[in-house]
Parts: structure tokens; C-alpha cells; sequence
């Protein structure tokens, strides 16, 4: 088992089943690796009930852990009988990112899993949630789940983008590409890769024009188009991608990705994050735009392996 690849899914505190459940096992199976499914619990109600005492505070926390716990053995139950080795942990903590990364440090995983928490644009702009922390400090491939329609995905998606210059993707792009491959692979999915860019994004000077009107020029626009499907072909040709499975979308990359995941019932669309100013993005827009309007599951990569 020491040579086991292991995932991690994080489980709900609420004792709530999700199809990143299903996900998570269907993957550990088709892969042959281990699967550790952990909770971290806190309750606030229970944790500051000022009116008992602190021993029976203390006994109140060990009980509702234990009755979570062999919940989560209730789920794994049936995914032991199908060959998965899985192991069950929950843990009391207020705030769950730092226990998350710790456990990645100490249990080496091949993937984070969690099912997608959707939450509302005032929530989001209130505070950060869980899940945008998780996306800009993971150090692991990390698969949001949702709006599952196959528990092993049949058609997987890799999100691109080869034509920047400031070199903050060199290398980037070839990882989403082997993640996406070895996924497929793993699930016998389709693969399809996709370019979906926008010259509103870049900027004139970048690409050596004075002003905004010259290289928005027929011409211009042709020699930066040309030199896009070049930067890609050669990125899909070093990657052994067929040519029927690249496809190259002038258009908002959100927009693109969104309404081809939702045209050919994408199941997973696989994405690069980058480290921006401080600020996690992934490939072609931000983080948070891209990851609540996808009609399907995410897996993102990390740009390169991080020591926690």
C-alpha cells in the first residue's frame, strides 16, 4: 500500500452525501490508487455553548465527531466492496485551509477532490470561501466537482493558452496537457484541447505597437492570429494531440469554455492556475469567473510541485 497512489476527498461537514463521492471512488477505482475521505468539523452553535459546562462541552464535540465518523464509514462501506481501499478521518478545526495543506504535506495525494460549493457573488465578495483559497494555495491537482452526469468521465477538456510572451506559462500549458492526458487515459475518455483567446486581453505594446489602432489593423490582426494557431499547433504537435481534437475559438475564454462544455456534455475541463500579483488565476481569466459559471466538473494544475 506504501507505493499506492492516494486521492483525498473532502467530505461535507454537514454529513451530506455529494456526487463528488461517486466521483472520487470511480476514479481511485479506475486507477487502482487509495482513497482518503476526511471531514474537518466545527460547529459554532456547539463549539461556544456558553451555558455547559467544558466537560460536558468536550464530550458533546467527541460525540458528534464519533457519529461523524461512522458516517463516513457508512459511505465507504460500499466502495470497500468494489476493491477501493479506503480510509475515513474527521477533524475538529474552525478553519480548514492550513489542516487541508498540512495533511497534503504529511499524506502526499495524486489529487485533492472536493464537490463545489456554490456560492453567492455578495458571499464571494464578503469574504473568500473555502474553495478560492484551496484553488490559489494548492499545491496538488485539485478537482471541483459538480453537475455530474457520468461518476468516470467519458469527454475531458484541456484549457490553453500558449501565446504570452511575459513567460509566466512557460511549462504550464505541457502540464495541463499530460494531466489531461493521463486523466483521460485513466477514465478511456475523449480528450479535446482547446484555445479559446481574446485580443481584447492582450496588450498592444506587448506585441511592439504604438498605439491600440495599428494593431488592431487587418493586417496586424492577421500576423497575431497566424502566429496564435502556430504557437498552438506546435504545442498540440509536441504533445501528440490529433489534429481533429484541437480546436482553436476566437472568443471570451469563460464564454467559449462554458458554452463548448455545455454543447458537447463536457464532463471535467482541465485548467492551469497561475500565480498573478499575489492572486491565483487560471488559464484565460480568473479563478473566480471561470470555476462558478462552468456547466461541469474542474481540474486544475498547479504550475509546477510547491513544498507546503
Amino acid at each position: 500500500m506504501s507505493d499506492q497512489a492516494r486521492f483525498m476527498l473532502v467530505a461535507s461537514p454537514l454529513m451530506k452525501n455529494s456526487p463528488a463521492f461517486d466521483r472520487a471512488a470511480a476514479l481511485a477505482k479506475a486507477s487502482d490508487a487509495a482513497l482518503h475521505i476526511v471531514a474537518f468539523d466545527y460547529l459554532e452553535g456547539l463549539a461556544t455553548a456558553g451555558l455547559v459546562n467544558e466537560q460536558a462541552l468536550e464530550q458533546m464535540r467527541l460525540g458528534y465527531v464519533e457519529r461523524h465518523h461512522q458516517w463516513l464509514e457508512d459511505q465507504a462501506r460500499p466502495l470497500r466492496k468494489i476493491g477501493v481501499h479506503v480510509t475515513t478521518e474527521v477533524v475538529w478545526v474552525e478553519r480548514p485551509l492550513q489542516e487541508i495543506l498540512i495533511h497534503l504535506r504529511e499524506q502526499p495525494m495524486a489529487a485533492l477532490i472536493k464537490a463545489l460549493e456554490h456560492e453567492s457573488l455578495l458571499s464571494r465578495l464578503m469574504f473568500t470561501p473555502l474553495d478560492i483559497h484551496l484553488l490559489r494555495e494548492c499545491p496538488v491537482p485539485l478537482h471541483f466537482v459538480s453537475h455530474v452526469q457520468h461518476a468516470l468521465p467519458r469527454r475531458i477538456v484541456a484549457a490553453v493558452d500558449p501565446f504570452h510572451r511575459d513567460g509566466q506559462y512557460e511549462g504550464l500549458n505541457d502540464r495541463i496537457l499530460s494531466e489531461a492526458a493521463r486523466l483521460a487515459s485513466t477514465c478511456n475518455a475523449e480528450l479535446d484541447v482547446i484555445y479559446a483567446h481574446d485580443l481584447s486581453s492582450l496588450s498592444a505594446a506587448e506585441f511592439g505597437f504604438d498605439n491600440a489602432s495599428a494593431f488592431f489593423s487587418s493586417s496586424a490582426a492577421k500576423r497575431l492570429f497566424d502566429a496564435q494557431g502556430e504557437a498552438f499547433q506546435a504545442l498540440a504537435a509536441r504533445n501528440n494531440i490529433p489534429a481533429e481534437n484541437q480546436h482553436m475559438i476566437m472568443g471570451d475564454p469563460a464564454k467559449v469554455l462554458s458554452s463548448y462544455a455545455d454543447a458537447y456534455d463536457v464532463d471535467v475541463i482541465v485548467m492551469g492556475r497561475v500565480a498573478h500579483r499575489g492572486i491565483g488565476r487560471l488559464i484565460g481569466s480568473t479563478v473566480e469567473h471561470l470555476l462558478y459559471k462552468m456547466p461541469c466538473s474542474v481540474w486544475v494544475v498547479a504550475p509546477q510541485t510547491l513544498s507546503l
